[in-house]
């Protein structure tokens, strides 16, 4: 049991690293050993489970069956082991987890001594990303993710909800004049590319209802701050949480377009893996973010 235990949580970090490379190094064995591994459990089951080539790892269907089937097994296993060696309530451990910058140094890290004032014995690893694939190649705990979620395997909590507003230099707004929604359809867009329809969206008047625009996308970035400095810059108009250009719409840097109609409020959700038992040290996390971060 302990031989085909070792062989499965290689073969699941294989896979979630897409490397035998990086696989061996987070399980700190060699790399042909790794091999090994994936090769021995393929021997047992009678199956491929990998097909391998000089580029990249993919599975096979029965590979496919297999590691969706010991995944969630081999977390509540690793749970298990740290619940006992720490002890039941014992918040201790690394815990690795990230979130986009922008939002990070803003609400993330003024809060994060005080998480760690409370849970001495917790190891902070705190990278800055949005992407949820980040969750499982990068061993992560816990993602904060801004925007409204699409289902995923996931489970995830909300945190707060968050304005966002359609902006502007006056520079650009004196070559590129907006002063309906439709007018949004021709102007030059510097849009988000973490988002699926990054220039298509619905705008809503309290009495003349809702229209949908779609602006061509001249420009991208998966940056907040990027983005905010390209608007700036006179590029185009851009859609931008309230919290990132309060400073610039104050000073006169930007203008809120058509400010007579609102954007959809968009959610800061806490994402984690689907597993039946949460590490004691994610849970702690959550609990304190929603009690300082929740509304």
């Amino acid at each position: 049991m302990h031989t085909h235990l070792n062989r499965v949580q290689t073969f699941l970090a294989v896979v979630d690293f897409g490397s035998y490379t990086k696989a061996a190094n987070y399980l700190c064995i060699s790399k042909a050993m790794a091999s090994l591994h994936v090769k021995a459990l393929e021997e047992v089951l009678s199956a491929t489970l990998l097909i391998r080539n000089t580029r990249n790892i993919s599975l096979t269907e029965i590979g496919q069956d297999f590691y969706n089937e010991f995944k969630g097994i081999v977390a509540d296993i690793d749970n298990a082991f740290e619940n006992v060696l720490h002890g039941h309530n014992r918040i201790s451990g690394k815990l690795r987890f990230s979130s986009t910058s922008e939002y990070g140094e803003r609400y993330i890290l003024p809060i994060i001594s005080k998480f760690t004032e409370r849970y001495p014995e917790i190891r902070l690893c705190y990278n800055f990303n949005s992407s949820l694939n980040d969750l499982v190649a990068e061993k992560l705990d816990l993602v904060i993710r801004l925007g409204n979620l699409a289902d995923s395997a996931f489970k995830s909590r909300k945190l707060a909800d968050y304005d966002i507003v359609l902006v502007a230099s006056p520079d650009f707004l004196a070559r590129h004049p907006v002063v309906e929604p439709l007018d949004l359809n021709s102007v030059p867009w510097i849009a988000n590319s973490n988002l699926q329809g990054p220039t298509n969206w619905t705008l809503s008047h309290p009495q003349l209802g809702q229209v949908e625009v779609n602006g061509p996308n001249h420009f991208e970035s998966n940056s907040s701050t990027a983005i905010r400095a390209m608007t700036l810059s006179s590029l185009g108009v851009s859609v931008l949480p309230g919290w990132v250009v309060e400073d610039d719409l104050a000073n006169g840097r930007l203008m809120r377009l058509l400010p007579e109609y609102a954007l959809p409020s968009q959610s800061v959700n806490v994402v984690f893996p689907n597993s039946s038992h949460l590490p004691h040290k994610s849970r702690a996390f959550i609990d304190f973010l929603l009690l300082h971060l929740g509304q």
